[in-house]
């Protein structure tokens, strides 16, 4: 099959990849330009490189609806278009075109976890696994019929860096699967609609989502700081006014009461922090800081840091 792709980041350049790789013909590839969002600078190996390298024709939009891209997309001839981190909608004239439509990939466990960052989100939520999913582009984001899908266990020590190294290796195997499924013919019968009743959707984080709120339960926002682990913007608190990014964390064994932030107490390698939204009645465990980082970089143990009890985490300087 002629294959013409939409990706960005590490996503779309694996997913280029496993087309190069296989007995399809790349015969475009749209992708975005670099960008200076935080989220977009982490694994952000370049898709243009990548088609330029192997002299596939590259064309960098921000939207796919200019009349030259879809023109040169015709073009091309693309018997399916192949889909992965493409960072806008795309309309019908650009995902109905080929005979084959569009097969979008993205890295959840559809329906749950449309839209974006999904493995962050999930593992904030406790979730027992991610995965990626094949499906067909429709008029609406990650809601179409799913081809190939495919999931890994979240560990209880697992950060939001190791499931995205565990999901990305599931790009190649499942664009082969899904590309051979369709060049055969025996993708008949094995599209399965969503059930739309399980779906959610979730927005592209920024820097307040990041933002430590203390009367979160201690085991969300141990979550939250595995979620944030290096090289994404970390969980971040105030202390006298100044920014803690909080980069080890753990649920504290005991049980301690009273106002949601308060600096309390040490235990084991950290210093436990009173949270959750009944941290008053003291039945609730604390959030165990075991390092932080500051604004200018310096790595702290927790200990070193809080030399004395007392005073409070703030979610504003």
């Amino acid at each position: 099959m002629r294959v013409a792709m939409f990706g960005y980041q590490t996503w779309g350049h694996r997913t280029l990849q496993a087309l190069l790789d296989s007995d399809h013909e790349v015969a475009l590839v749209v992708t975005h330009p670099k960008s200076d969002h935080a989220y977009e600078k982490i694994w952000d190996d370049s898709v243009a490189e990548l088609a330029e390298k192997h002299d596939v024709p590259v064309l960098l939009r921000n939207r796919p609806d200019d009349p030259e891209l879809i023109d040169a997309l015709r073009q091309s001839g693309p018997d399916l278009i192949v889909a992965n981190n493409w960072r806008t909608w795309l309309p019908p004239e650009v995902f109905d075109l080929p005979p084959h439509g569009t097969l979008n990939i993205h890295d959840s466990l559809l329906p749950s976890y449309a839209g974006f960052s999904p493995i962050i989100w999930a593992l904030i939520n406790g979730e027992e696994r991610v995965g990626v999913t094949a499906h067909r582009m429709n008029g609406e984001l990650d809601a179409g019929d799913i081809l190939v899908q495919r999931a890994v266990p979240v560990g209880p020590a697992d950060t939001a860096t190791d499931l995205f190294h565990r999901t990305v290796d599931l790009i190649a195997p499942i664009v082969r699967e899904s590309l051979d499924l369709i060049a055969t013919g025996r993708d008949a019968g094995r599209w399965q609609p969503q059930d739309r009743s399980r779906a959610s959707f979730f927005h592209k984080r920024s820097a307040e989502d990041s933002r430590i709120d203390w009367t979160w339960p201690a085991e969300r926002l141990e979550r939250l700081v595995r979620a944030q682990s290096d090289p994404y913007p970390n969980a971040y608190t105030f202390h006298r006014g100044k920014r803690l990014r909080i980069t080890s964390a753990a649920v504290s064994e005991g049980r301690y009461g009273g106002t949601p932030g308060r600096i309390f107490i040490r235990e084991g390698d950290g210093v436990v922090i009173v949270a959750g939204p009944e941290a008053h009645t003291g039945r609730c465990p604390g959030l165990v800081i075991r390092r932080l980082r500051t604004e200018d970089g310096a790595e702290y143990a927790a200990t070193d840091y809080f030399r004395t009890m007392g005073g409070y985490l703030t979610a504003r300087p």
